[in-house]
This record gives C-alpha cells, sequence and structure tokens, in this order.
C-alpha cells in the first residue's frame, strides 16, 4: 500500500488509474477504523481495480466545543488493518494541504441539512460538503462509499454529487452493528463499560419501532412516545433528538409507511451518538439478529 500526503500527488495518480482505465474506488474515512469501514473497503475491494482510502480528521466540519482534538486517531493501526484489506493508496493529507491559507470555498447544500444533526450543529455539513467535493476532485472515484449510520450525511452527498455532475456512483452501504445492535463508530471508544451498556438504548428504541409498525401502527407520534421511553430508561441517555422522516426529504412524515426512516441523536453523558433504521427492515426487527 502506498501512502500519499499531497492532493497534487494523489491528482495524478488518479489520472494515471485513469489513462489506464483502471476503475477507482474512493472510501473517505476519518480513520480509527472499526469494521464498519472496513464493509466499506472490502465492497470497494470487490468492486473496483483501484481502492483509495482517505483518512483525514476534517477541521471543518467539528463546531466550536466539539470533540475536533479528541477525535481518536491511530494512523499506524489504520495503515495496518488498510494493507491487510488489500488498499492500494491511503491518502492522508494534513489541514494546511486541503486549507491553505487564505482558503474561503465552501460548499452548501441547502435544505437536507436544515433538519436533525444539521438543526444542532450548525456548519457541520458545509464543512462535510467541502470536504467530501475536495476529495471526489482530487481522487476522482468512479464509486465513492459511505455508512448508512451517517444517513442524514448520505442523503446530502448524494445531492451534492448530483448537482454539481460529478459523474461518481455513491454507494451507501448497511450499517454494521456490534452484536448487541449498537452501531460501530469511532466515538463508542469515549464509552465507559456502563456508558457502553446504557448506550445501546439507541438500537433498543429503533428496535421499538420495528416492533410498533410490525404491530400496525402508523401513527408518528406513537412511534416518537415509545422510542423516547426506551432511550429515557437509562440514566445516561439525553435525547438530542428523535424523528420519523422521509427517506428522500428528510422531513417529518404524516404516516409512518415502509421506507421511512427513524432516525435519533442521543447524548451518553457527554458522547453523541446516532443511529437510524429504515422502517419495515427485516434486519431490525424485534428477535431478529442485529446486522
Amino acid at each position: 500500500m502506498e501512502i500519499v500526503t499531497s492532493p497534487r500527488e494523489m491528482q495524478t495518480k488518479a489520472e494515471e488509474f485513469r489513462r489506464k482505465k483502471l476503475s477507482l474506488g474512493l472510501v473517505p474515512t476519518m480513520g480509527y477504523f472499526h469494521e464498519g469501514h472496513l464493509s466499506l473497503i472490502r465492497r470497494a475491494r470487490a468492486d473496483c481495480d483501484v481502492v483509495v482510502v482517505s483518512l483525514f480528521v476534517n477541521p471543518t466540519q467539528f463546531g466550536a466545543g466539539e470533540d475536533f482534538e479528541r477525535y481518536p486517531r491511530d494512523i499506524e493501526r489504520d495503515e495496518r488493518l488498510a494493507t491487510a484489506e488489500g488498499v492500494d493508496v491511503m491518502f492522508a493529507p494534513e489541514a494546511t494541504d486541503m486549507y491553505a491559507e487564505g482558503y474561503t470555498t465552501y460548499v452548501d447544500v441547502e435544505r437536507l441539512t436544515e433538519v436533525l444533526c444539521g438543526a444542532r450543529r450548525p456548519g457541520h455539513f458545509r464543512g462535510v460538503a467541502t470536504v467530501v467535493a475536495k476529495l471526489l476532485n482530487i481522487c476522482r472515484p468512479e464509486v465513492a462509499y459511505f455508512g448508512r449510520k451517517d444517513y442524514q450525511q448520505a442523503q446530502v452527498i448524494k445531492r451534492l454529487a448530483a448537482d454539481l455532475n460529478y459523474g461518481v456512483k455513491i454507494e451507501v452501504l448497511p450499517i454494521v452493528r456490534e452484536a448487541d445492535g449498537l452501531a460501530m463508530s469511532s466515538r463508542n471508544s469515549y464509552l465507559s463499560p456502563e456508558e457502553r451498556r446504557q448506550a445501546t438504548c439507541l438500537y433498543r428504541a429503533l428496535a421499538r419501532a420495528q416492533a410498533l409498525f410490525a404491530e400496525g401502527e402508523r401513527r408518528p407520534a406513537k412511534f416518537l412516545d415509545e422510542m423516547a421511553a426506551v432511550a429515557k430508561a437509562e440514566p445516561a441517555a439525553e435525547i438530542d433528538y428523535i424523528e420519523i422522516v422521509h427517506p428522500l426529504e428528510l422531513t417529518p412524515v404524516p404516516k409512518v409507511e415502509a421506507g421511512s426512516v427513524a432516525a435519533l441523536a442521543a447524548f451518553i453523558n457527554k458522547t453523541r451518538l446516532i443511529d437510524n433504521t429504515i422502517i419495515g427492515e427485516e434486519d431490525l426487527k424485534v428477535g431478529a439478529r442485529p446486522c
């Protein structure tokens, strides 16, 4: 595996791959790999001739008082894991490489960024959209791979790629969960053992939503009330939001239907976690094996 830190060098390599008619798959990450990241890399490896993984903790998507400085980092471990998965190139720029002195250009995706996490983290999705736009320009992939745990982010990136005519396919792959249902996240490393146990309330709240739908319930208010009750049963949990939204528009639905998205964010003491499920999917029904 080759490690590249210069955006210009990465662009040159991407152009060489294109001249050789090699398909390139990009997996954008902030590092500290877990099985969710590795599932994206494996899919890219199966689909494409060349796999590029970007590793960049993007400062522009962190707000004041958020965890940019303490976000988990272990580049040597990430390099070992990426090598083992057959990654061809790891693109690992410094912040000064991506945002040179005097940088003033940002990408705003309207509407989709004004709800859910976007309403709670002003400027977050401007940072996400900007760095993804830059990564697509630098790496020039045919396909870029993202996880569904960040459901809103995936919709924002799909809109970005379509609106700006990138000609890249955005693949969104299933959430990878721990055996007890907790969605894998680099931020799970912040949790103490007791907090880790209580954090499964997010999964259990989503499982309750799936059970209500299976029972024939369709009133959004009923879903929100019962999901909140599950989450609030844990003393460390503080709900940031719980919503049932349209899968593309991300707006609240008047009636819960198959394909609606149940999304929530909660603080487990100081750690903010997010999760979601698509209503009617088999993999999150009560009693089903977490996936």
